[in-house]
């Protein structure tokens, strides 16, 4: 476990950051713009749970936001570091999670006949947000892989947690007695 005495230490002051290896890197590089929008994602969760979210996701959602600490582990490591620097990663077993997870929920709600809009009640609103943040995370990881090696699994785990995150913002609406939005393609 890390332990930090000081918020601030000004080594970013030049507009770089170090990564876990302690390598300076751009701010603005790939891999930082990967694991910042993988920490705005878990932010973006923990105000889905600040609005009192239905108690049968709470502890998910708590899970996931660890899973999301380990995914930014993952890629604030580089991959040819990983074997010399042991650190948290994502495992098959945190995809398969979130499978028996949207599994699990969607038993208990009734199938899509149509397309949904973002919204409802505050929790569903806020699991929307995350949602999209989610795929543009997956989106950054991608684009980071075309230039340098990612953990096996950071891909097809951001895939199918914003497909859980679609799921859990519908159960909380059902959980809520609110309907989901549907489009109207008419309008």
């Amino acid at each position: 476990m890390p332990r930090i005495t000081k918020v601030y230490t000004r080594t970013g002051d030049d507009g770089t950051t170090g990564l876990g290896t302690g390598r300076r890197v751009p701010k603005d590089s790939p891999r930082i713009e990967g694991y910042g929008t993988v920490d705005e994602l878990n932010s973006y969760i923990g105000a889905a749970i600040a609005t009192g979210i239905d108690t049968g996701l709470h502890a998910d959602l708590a899970r996931i936001q660890n899973e999301l600490f380990h995914l930014g582990s993952d890629l604030c490591i580089p991959e040819e570091d990983k074997a010399r620097l042991k650190v948290p990663q994502i495992e098959q077993r945190h995809v398969d999670a979130l499978e028996q997870l949207m599994d699990r929920l969607s038993a208990e709600l009734t199938p899509l006949e149509n397309f949904i809009l973002p919204g409802g009640s505050p929790g569903a609103a806020h699991l929307h947000i995350a949602r999209t943040v989610c795929r543009r995370a997956e989106r950054l990881v991608i684009a980071l892989s075309r230039k340098e090696a990612v953990g096996p699994f950071a891909v097809k785990y951001l895939n199918r947690l914003s497909d859980a995150l679609f799921v859990m913002a519908r159960y909380e609406n059902k959980a809520k007695g609110v309907p989901d939005i549907t489009w109207d393609s008419r309008a």
